[in-house]
């Protein structure tokens, strides 16, 4: 009894690499152009609809599982005009809640949004001295487009301090009397007190223009 059962044994391990071997057999190449297609569709599908509006919080519902990223910039049209909305949060069964950039009066459920794949981008560089744009970077001072070369996003990391400058400067604004007796450090900051009516809305605002 002794000997058929190891001879039962010897013949169950023998039959174990084979088993195995079928089991980690590699997929058929008759189901990988199915794969394939079925996870391309996923990744390229970047558009979604309008799923819930409230107030300036619009839930926008994708149909693929690849969410835009937190504070990716998504577009849709409101009355004919682009409506530039940020991801916020991720809320589950591919929906994504985002904040409107501008109003949505009149922005309906359905309405197509698609995904730019990036942040909110505006215009930097010299061009942009003396103007006025909103969070997108749309002019809004009546002045004509912003003559820019370079854009930069809104969400950046801050720099190094390597990267900074040690050196003390005077930051020059125009003004005589704040130059002559109380100039700002470049760089640095600074707290403007005053009661109500003396002006420090206008003296913003001269500094901002210079």
């Amino acid at each position: 009894m002794l000997s058929s059962g190891i001879a039962r044994s010897l013949r169950a391990s023998a039959r174990r690499p084979a088993t195995l071997q079928r089991a980690f057999q590699p997929i058929k190449p008759s189901f990988a152009p199915a794969l394939s297609q079925r996870f391309a569709s996923t990744q390229s599908n970047t558009d979604g609809r309008i799923h819930q509006v409230i107030g300036a919080v619009v839930d926008v519902k994708f149909d693929g599982e690849q969410l835009p990223a937190i504070l990716n910039a998504v577009t849709t049209e409101n009355g004919g005009q682009k409506l530039v909305l940020e991801v916020a949060q991720h809320l589950g069964e591919n929906v994504v809640r985002c904040i409107a950039m501008d109003g949505t009066e009149g922005l309906v459920r359905g309405r197509k949004v698609v995904d730019t794949g990036a942040p909110i981008k505006i215009p930097v560089g010299p061009g942009c001295l003396g103007r006025i744009m909103n969070v997108t970077g749309d002019p809004i001072d009546e002045r004509g487009p912003i003559k820019a070369t370079k854009l930069a996003p809104i969400h950046a990391e801050a720099p190094e301090f390597v990267d900074q400058s040690t050196s003390a400067e005077i930051l020059v604004t125009g003004i005589k009397v704040v130059d002559l007796l109380a100039p700002y450090a470049r760089g640095g900051k600074i707290g403007l007190f005053g009661g109500a009516g003396v002006g420090k809305t206008v003296f913003i605002q001269e500094l901002i223009v210079r």
